[in-house]
């Protein structure tokens, strides 16, 4: 659904879709998802802004991206927000020419620099992976305050753990949320869990801050006891949650004085990022239909 066309001009015409998509997406406009991030820092969360948008097919869209990029790092500084900032390479660029992606990060990477701040590249579809890594490891070898997301459905992400743990570098550790075929990733959720719990535990005990970024209440919770059995401190990692998705998990894991950061995501290009979170989730889906209905 979320590379249909047709339904995505329908669904994005429609004010009801607009409305349920509310509860995953922060609002269309930069100014929304800063007030989302200000609310969430009063809870006590920590966020991360997500301009949403992917696969621009030429040069000037990848400059738009980059530019509300660094404003929203300057709302984020001017407004002394507790929230750094993730991006998709294929919205810089990547799928245009590597080179031209990397040139279009730098900006961004230097001017977080210079507030103090963070910037996560995230991981998306198998034919990016190398490409990414390429790109997160040129810049992590200049610029410290750079991380990369991991996916545990991958069979190569240990390899690739190991790669950026050796540059220093942050990870954010999800299941993976794209289509991938046998040949490379696993099928079965069995599977996944064990690998993301292995994973998992080698970065907790490395001495590089990282993200748990899972809703599953099975994997928090093997996480929580790993780190208590090794005596790992609660400001040594975080968990990271998406927005709108298991608030009552946020909440319980804030009220256990666990660190949390909010993935707030926001724009118009809101369609496809809502299409994977009902394929996630069930319960997604089943909240978006009673809604649909309602409307």
């Amino acid at each position: 659904m979320s590379e249909q066309p047709r339904l995505q001009r329908l669904a994005t015409s429609m004010e009801v879709s607009k409305r349920v998509a509310h509860r995953f997406v922060a609002g269309e406009k930069l100014s929304e998802a800063v007030e989302a991030v200000r609310v969430l820092n009063n809870r006590g969360f920590s966020a991360t802004l997500d301009y949403l948008g992917e696969m621009i097919n030429n040069r000037e869209d990848a400059a738009i991206a980059r530019d509300e990029y660094l404003a929203g790092l300057d709302q984020i500084h001017e407004h002394r927000l507790n929230s750094n900032v993730s991006l998709k390479l294929t919205q810089f660029g990547l799928g245009l020419d590597e080179e031209f992606c990397l040139k279009n990060v730098e900006p961004l990477i230097v001017k977080a620099a210079g507030q103090n701040n963070f910037v996560r590249i995230d991981m998306e579809g198998s034919p990016y992976t190398d490409s990414t890594l390429r790109i997160f490891t040129a810049l992590r070898k200049q610029y410290n305050n750079v991380g990369i997301v991991i996916q545990a459905y991958l069979f190569r992400s240990e390899k690739d753990i190991q790669d950026v743990l050796q540059l220093g570098g942050r990870i954010r550790l999800c299941k993976g949320a794209y289509k991938e075929p046998p040949e490379i990733s696993f099928k079965q959720k069995k599977d996944t869990d064990r690998n993301f719990i292995k994973l998992m535990q080698i970065l907790l005990k490395s001495d590089v801050y990282h993200g748990i970024a899972t809703h599953d209440p099975a994997m928090i919770s093997a996480t929580r006891e790993f780190a208590q059995k090794e005596n790992i401190g609660k400001d040594h990692f975080e968990f990271q949650m998406l927005y709108g998705v298991r608030r009552d998990l946020q909440d319980d894991l804030l009220k256990n004085d666990y660190r949390v950061r909010i993935y707030v995501p926001y724009g118009d290009e809101w369609y496809s990022y809502l299409m994977r979170r009902m394929a996630e989730r069930p319960a997604n889906l089943i909240f978006v239909m009673r809604n649909l209905f309602r409307g």
